[in-house]
């Protein structure tokens, strides 16, 4: 073979300095761009025999990742389809660069490594991100082919020669360059293996590992064993998402699970994905057991593109509230080296998140449908999920509504439909309106919680994070209805059911009342309105307005904007005075010392009621409670 020289057909010498520079922070993905393509001629020469094109034996097709520290050298080695010398010439040094000259004109747009490597197919010259220069060595299998040999140090300049390979394949060789000398390390280049190649379809060999095997047996006639080295292989060649559901059993989809997530508790159940049309989608979406920490939650979707991993960022490809979900994706039809503008723009995305949401509700209401206790039994682990669906996803909701449940205080679970068959005839008020009364802290808003089942009323438990943004939702959602905490009013006036009889006392009493109490409280927080309330009710009842009260729940979550005004804003309560209890008339007729104790009294058991009463006025209470017995 003749020796060529030449240079690569672009119109600027420094393309590689860019490309070293601006890809440098995503360096390790040379590795993933170069094991693939070794993968990819792997495949190729196996289809090639499939189809009767290529005759002789295929051998162990597998791909080798080798680190020599002394060398300075990774060498990426495969035993695939190979390439002639004209070949090299037109794959590597004119297709991989037949984008370059825009790309001098237009890097700057790129937001990350993916997007220019995916734009400008520079998928094989990201190796010169850590490399100074970068040898092929290659043998087509091809009848009578010749070796080639392919040699750039890192200009434009090039040259091909007579190869030194006897068998069909490619060795990829990196000379290691000074910055990059982490990569010599083969804890670095493992790490790298297990985070892209963990499951290619063909099998990655990096190094070797012992492994005991018999030999022989003892005087005693027990089997004695030995340590030999075999080949180390870090993938997991066909994982389950690759295979039909019919072949798997609910311990094939565990023992996987395990394998993404070691250290995680298993999970609820879980949904095979495989659709080939009007896209290619394969995978498998757990629902795990869920805290109430979102954030710790997301990011547990893995993308794949032909079982090669691309990125856990996947919130362009799955709808937001199922980032809660884990599990793996595989898509063809999206582009290894993908990139956030693509995943935003992409029609194929835009059906594959459709598509995602419709079979996760599917399965849902199936679980629901077949085994309604158990469904039940998880709701305190999917609850959270679901509702976050029905808040953020509109097609969700529809879906939802025929599975989304409702917790009462008595531990009692209802679909939507359900609770409105429940409460419609005792908790509609005078003017028509549906009243759902909801406590988010049972056992601090007790009080209150048993002054309404008194009347009567059922009492809802909204105490997860996301319960704040799915009342108002519910509100916007059902006909006519409206949600009130037990606590944002005195219950007669949460549901009310007619107008009010006015209270006996005179309009005297009731300021010399109010008077009292103002005095006794001395808080201009605390906004004192005498109320006629039934005489068995208690004396003193504190409540929050419920909007001034959701007003605050939003921008503790982050509402922003005017919500920041109400976070922002102190606290402000309404205290109502009981004008029909028989302490009022016991605190109207006692001396000026006595009524502002007798009030302060109350006021401080309202406070206890409240869970508001702390520090040195819950110290004050108690001694004062002391003395009184």
């Amino acid at each position: 073979m003749l020796q060529e020289k030449g240079t690569i057909s672009i119109n600027t010498e420094n393309i590689f300095p860019i490309i070293k520079k601006f890809l440098y922070s995503d360096n390790e993905i040379f590795l993933r761009e170069l094991v693939s393509n070794a993968v990819d001629a792997s495949q190729k020469v196996k289809r090639l025999s499939s189809l009767g094109h290529y005759s002789k034996d295929l051998g162990d097709l597998r791909v080798k990742v080798a680190v020599d520290k002394d060398a300075k050298t990774i060498t990426v080695s495969d035993n695939g389809i190979g390439m002639t010398a004209e070949e090299i010439k037109k794959y590597i040094n004119q297709v991989a660069f037949s984008g370059a000259t825009e790309f001098m004109e237009k890097f700057k747009e790129a937001k990350d490594a993916n997007e220019i490597i995916g734009r400008f197919g520079l998928g094989f010259y990201s190796a010169f991100m850590v490399a100074d220069k970068v040898e092929i060595q290659t043998l087509s299998y091809q009848e009578g082919a010749e070796p080639a040999q392919w040699v750039c140090d890192g200009s434009t300049s090039f040259e091909i020669s007579a190869g030194s390979r006897t068998e069909r394949g490619t060795d990829v060789i990196l000379y290691i360059n000074a910055e990059s000398a982490e990569f010599l390390e083969e804890h670095r280049i493992g790490e790298i293996l297990n985070k892209y190649a963990k499951f290619l379809p063909v099998p990655v060999q990096f190094g070797t590992k012992t492994e005991s095997v018999p030999d022989g047996e003892d005087e005693e006639g027990k089997t004695k064993y030995k340590s030999i080295e075999v080949d180390n292989i870090i993938n997991n060649t066909n994982p389950i998402w690759t295979k039909a559901p019919a072949e798997l059993k609910d311990e094939d989809y565990l023992d996987f699970y395990r394998e993404l997530y070691p250290f995680s508790e298993e999970p609820l159940f879980w949904i095979h994905l495989n659709v080939d049309y009007p896209f290619n989608l394969t995978g498998v979406l757990y629902f795990p057991k869920l805290k109430n920490d979102f954030e710790v939650q997301k990011n547990k979707i893995k993308l794949f593109s032909r079982q090669v991993f691309i990125t856990d960022e996947v919130k362009d490809i799955v709808p937001e509230f199922l980032l809660l979900l884990h599990g793996v994706i595989d898509s063809p039809d999206i582009p290894l080296n993908v990139s956030r503008s693509f995943l935003q723009a992409d029609s194929n995305v835009k059906k594959i998140n459709s598509y995602i949401s419709r079979k996760v509700a599917d399965k849902l209401e199936e679980l629901f449908k077949k085994d309604r206790k158990s469904y039940e039994d998880k709701w305190a682990d999917i609850g959270i999920f679901v509702k976050y669906g029905a808040i953020s996803d509109e097609k969700f909701y529809e879906k939802a509504k025929a599975f989304l449940l409702l917790d009462n205080t008595s531990k009692e679970k209802y679909t939507l439909e359900e609770y409105n068959i429940k409460v419609k005839d005792f908790q509609t008020d005078k003017d028509g309106q549906l009243v759902y009364l909801y406590t988010a802290n049972p056992e601090g808003q007790d009080s209150y919680i048993q002054a309404a089942v008194k009347k009567g009323y059922d009492v809802l438990l909204m105490n997860s994070p996301i319960d704040t943004h799915f009342i108002h939702q519910l509100e916007m959602k059902l006909e006519k209805t409206s949600l009130k905490r037990v606590d944002a009013d005195v219950i007669d006036k949460l549901i009310v059911k007619e107008d009010t009889e006015k209270h006996q006392l005179t309009d005297d009493e009731t300021n010399k009342l109010k008077a009292i109490f103002d005095k006794a409280i001395s808080n201009p927080a605390m906004k004192v309105e005498v109320e006629s309330l039934p005489a068995d009710d208690m004396p003193v009842t504190i409540t929050m307005e419920e909007w001034m009260r959701r007003m605050k729940d939003m921008s503790k979550l982050g509402g922003g904007g005017g919500m920041n005004f109400y976070g922002s804003m102190p606290d402000n309560y309404k205290v109502a005075i009981n004008a029909n209890h028989k302490l009022v008339s016991k605190i109207l007729s006692a001396d000026e010392a006595q009524q502002t104790s007798m009030a302060k009294q109350a006021f401080d058991l309202a406070m206890l009621a409240q869970g508001l009463l702390k520090g040195a006025d819950l110290t004050a209470f108690v001694e004062r409670s002391v003395e009184v017995i």
